[in-house]
């Protein structure tokens, strides 16, 4: 960041209406009497959108709620059972290792000395006296109480303000709770702009916009989205032996928030404006000094804290995945999205639910590829291991089959769960003989799914190095449970050692970076998916952007975002930049479209090209990414057509702009639908009608009878669209960023900035199949379920504004 002075300073973007005066903070505010039951100004939009969303995606009040007090219940248990576990119980007795002797009348001679539950079990007096003498457990009982008593006085509160939400959902947008789980977010939204039209929500602006909603709700996501893209939060770790490491848990994500955006000492001096000291650079040196102050005593106070979340840290741990282990060892090798990897990976202005059904597609083919890196020496060690412990394994259970006496022996089931584990875990190291992978086609359908790849990752996903890379983004289950274990201990040390060091960077950031957008409040810049402020050039911006390298958005994320978020958004109205990138884009897909494949040809493939892709089964959508995928691999092969005439070879990019031109041709084909991008053959979808042309698709939603099933395809095919546009911008990329390792149709391709003047267009059909790529470098820039809690997903606001002309600072 050596040229912060050539960059702009915080700017204010006007816009055509007002926000509501700082300070107002209240939930709602009802027009008295007059406007009875309506929400006519609401004070905190980005609170009220928040919950909004939230009372959505968690399936209304009643979930809610229930979900809140067992919440309440489960913290009550784990502190209750385990000072049971430590003061109640005799351990000598329950072991065995004191003779307990029952000499009670009438008992029979041989149970004497037999122990049961009630021996090992302290009466309640003395444990009571137990629990009084040590001062150290009635410490950590008083600081488990006063947490639960501040959780519990959270919960009162949001019934209060999830009841209003409740009665905004009923009165307001007219959602009868037994319907909600039928309606779509995005139904939902589209009830929001319409309200407020009719009861003005906001009284001084007369329309929101989609962007408007998702700046309320993504206001702090997207500046973590955006330092994690610019490499500014010290995530990566250079350690020992282990190389580069990827460290981020929810402590220190939660750390991260609370030192930059709602914590004492913040840089935001409420939930939705920049403290005005912050938008200055005449004090950056002394603001960077305040907040190395604030990281330091925050970092302070995790170290004194960290035995206490340490212990609680290892005491939910065990209650929650001991069982699962147990019944389930192979749990542990199951992998995830790390939580890195969702930001790293996330589009800015993308919702929890969008991420994680994106995701969700994307990790089959991304466990596929990850399988398919084996090592020939654990695989050895594994099966002679398996050999050996299901040996001993199959005897003790005959011997238990043929006397069940056997398992009174001391130690003998502990034995065979122990074995159990063993050749589970073995086994998972021993690869699928049947099962042959093409790592490069495998990562390349990863692609289609995440959006987001380094240029490094090409031509090298059979190596090592690009796997290791792809494991920071999709962890192990074991090294999440352990991350998480150890991050109380890690994450004092980062913060002192490592974020204090990068003060001065998050200073300059967040002026450089931050817009006012007056009515709406101060959010980041890179989420208003500016291609002239944020654009890259290799990444089809060329001629559109005045970013200097600072201003950029690495790996196209200013560009894929807005393609994203225009998909997912389709009645949005994006600005004139973004509207004329967009435009030329289409424009590049028409002409690159007429040098690749029919889309009929392309569908008539999809079976064989699900096979190979290694997909056992595969839904419309999935089956057409596949066959833009594996398009390549078959006409290079020289196999014939359904036609039996020799198709030539051609690219995935030429392969996706076919679709993509079909999908544009029939949407001007059917004005009036507002999506009509559905690719089904009548196979797969028995109602949808062939195509009327090569390179026209029929619409096979116009007539479907159930609202549900409809928005169901919408999502689906949408998706589809973003999949093959972001193969399509990455080979595109490519050739962008590498001319000389491209060859064929893509060297006669027509630059984003002259298809306005070049109208002839003629594309070879040859493609280059084997590309040489750069040496790997570092991987920079770059959640479980999506354990996001409220807190995660603060309130945020913004708008759809006029851009500002970049100055110095």
């Amino acid at each position: 960041m050596a040229n912060f002075e050539a960059y702009q300073e915080y700017q204010r973007i006007e816009d055509y209406e007002e926000d509501s005066p700082p300070g107002e903070e209240d939930l709602l505010v009802h027009v008295p009497e007059s406007l009875k039951d309506s929400w006519h100004h609401i004070k905190n939009l980005d609170n009220f959108f928040t919950r909004i969303y939230h009372y959505h995606q968690k399936n209304g009040f009643a979930c809610m709620m229930l979900s809140e007090f067992f919440e309440l219940i489960q913290f009550l248990f784990v502190v209750t059972f385990t000072t049971f576990l430590v003061n109640c119980v005799e351990y000598d007795v329950l072991f065995a290792n004191r003779a307990v002797n029952h000499t009670g009348q009438g008992q029979n001679p041989y149970e004497r000395n037999k122990v049961t539950l009630p021996d090992a079990i302290i009466p309640s007096q003395q444990c009571t006296q137990r629990i009084q003498d040590n001062s150290w457990i009635i410490f950590l009982l008083i600081m488990a109480a006063t947490f639960w008593i501040y959780r519990l006085i959270k919960v009162f509160c949001n019934i209060l303000s999830y009841w209003e939400i409740r009665q905004f959902y009923i009165k307001a947008l007219k959602i009868k709770m037994d319907e909600l789980c039928n309606f779509t977010w995005q139904e939902v939204q589209d009830r929001l702009i319409s309200l407020q039209r009719e009861q003005q929500m906001c009284i001084h602006k007369k329309e929101l916009t989609e962007l408007d909603i998702y700046h309320r709700i993504l206001r702090f996501k997207n500046y973590m989205v955006a330092m994690i893209n610019k490499s500014l939060l010290p995530v990566h770790l250079q350690l020992p032996l282990l190389g580069n490491v990827v460290f981020l848990t929810q402590g220190l994500k939660y750390n991260f928030e609370l030192i930059l955006f709602w914590g004492p000492g913040s840089l935001f001096q409420n939930k939705w404006n920049l403290h005005p000291k912050y938008k200055r650079s005449g004090n950056r040196l002394e603001l960077a000094q305040k907040l190395s102050r604030v990281i330091l005593l925050i970092g302070l106070a995790n170290l004194l804290l960290c035995p206490f979340i340490l212990v609680w840290q290892v005491l939910y741990a065990f209650f929650s995945y001991t069982e699962v282990i147990r019944r389930e060892p192979g749990s542990l090798g199951a992998r995830r999205w790390s939580l890195y990897g969702r930001l790293y990976l996330r589009h800015f202005n993308e919702l929890n639910h969008e991420l994680h059904g994106r995701l969700g597609r994307g990790y089959k083919p991304t466990s596929k590829y990850m399988n398919s890196f084996t090592s020939p020496l654990l695989a050895v060690l594994a099966k002679n291991v398996a050999f050996f412990s299901g040996s001993v394994l199959a005897v003790l259970i005959a011997l238990t089959v043929y006397d069940e006496d056997v398992l009174t022996v001391q130690h003998i089931l502990t034995a065979i769960t122990v074995l159990g584990v063993v050749i589970t875990i073995t086994r998972s190291f021993i690869p699928d003989e049947h099962m042959v992978w093409c790592p490069e086609q495998l990562l390349q359908c990863v692609l289609a799914h995440i959006h987001y790849m380094p240029d490094h990752w090409r031509g090298n996903a059979n190596k090592s190095e690009t796997r290791d890379e792809v494991a920071q983004l999709f962890q192990y289950k074991a090294v999440f449970i352990l991350e998480e274990l150890l991050s109380p201990i890690v994450t004092p040390f980062i913060l002192i050692f490592l974020l204090r060091n990068k003060s001065l960077e998050i200073i300059d950031f967040f002026r450089n970076f931050t817009v006012e957008v007056v009515g709406v409040g101060d959010i980041c810049s890179f989420a208003q998916m500016d291609i002239r402020r944020h654009g890259n050039p290799t990444w089809m911006s060329d001629g559109q952007t005045e970013a200097s390298v600072y201003q950029q958005a690495e790996n196209g994320k200013t560009e894929l975002s807005l393609m994203h978020f225009t998909l997912k958004n389709p009645r949005w109205q994006p600005p004139q930049e973004s509207s004329l990138f967009i435009s030329h884009l289409k424009e590049k897909v028409q002409h690159d479209a007429q040098g690749g494949p029919s889309t009929q040809l392309l569908l008539s493939e999809a079976p064989l090209c699900t096979s190979l892709h290694s997909n056992e089964s595969g839904t419309g959508p999935e089956s057409l990414v596949a066959s833009v995928l594996a398009h390549p691999i078959l006409t290079a092969s020289g196999l014939q057509g359904r036609d039996h005439r020799f198709v030539p070879p051609s690219s995935a990019a030429s392969a996706a702009a076919s679709v993509l031109a079909s999908l544009s041709t029939s949407h001007h084909a059917h004005p009036s639908r507002s999506r009509p991008h559905v690719l089904l053959p009548s196979s797969v979808y028995p109602e949808a009608t062939m195509y009327r042309s090569d390179r026209t698709v029929i619409n096979s939603m116009s007539n479907s009878d159930s609202r549900i099933r409809s928005n169901a395809l919408h999502s689906e095919f949408a998706s589809a669209e973003m999949s093959l546009h972001a193969i399509y911008m990455h080979e595109l990329h490519q050739q962008t960023s590498h001319p000389q390792r491209t060859s064929g149709h893509w060297q006669s391709s027509v630059p984003m900035r002259d298809l306005h003047t070049n109208t002839g267009f003629h594309a070879h059909s040859s493609h280059s199949s084997n590309i040489s790529m750069p040496a790997p470098a570092q991987l920079g820039g770059w959640k479980e379920e999506e354990e996001e809690d409220e807190d995660d997903q603060e309130i945020n606001s913004g708008s759809s504004p006029k851009k500002a002309t970049p100055r110095s600072s």
